[in-house]
């Protein structure tokens, strides 16, 4: 059997890896081994946080309109327990919203619930 020379798929397959650690710091942005190793860790962390960041923000929207609904006199789950009764169907993202930039409207979204 001949011997088979990988110096081309080697060399590809290094700079793959390397093209990607662009912005590293020190020999993990230059250093095969380093790269590696940085980039194993660097995608397992960019794949958990894709499902932390919508955890993340569904908490932050539940604190704004919880915010919002207690100088109104209501309670964040009496809220959403009011709105489920009432078939108001807005989510989250768009109570927060409201919330945010118009409270009059959420206001009256508040009124409708009690």
């Amino acid at each position: 059997m001949s011997r088979i020379k990988r110096a081309v798929q080697a060399r590809k397959h290094r700079k793959g890896v390397l093209k990607h650690t662009k912005g590293f710091k020190y020999g993990r942005k230059s250093k095969f081994k380093l790269a590696k190793e940085a980039l194993r860790h660097a995608w397992t962390y960019a794949y958990r946080d894709r499902k932390v960041k919508k955890r993340a923000f569904r908490q932050l929207w539940n604190i704004q309109i919880n915010a919002l609904a207690r100088q109104n006199g209501i309670t964040y789950s009496k809220l959403i327990n009011g709105l489920k009764k009432k078939s108001i169907e807005l989510d989250r993202k768009v109570l927060s919203e409201l919330a945010k930039e118009y409270p009059d409207i959420f206001i009256k979204i508040i009124e409708e619930a009690k």
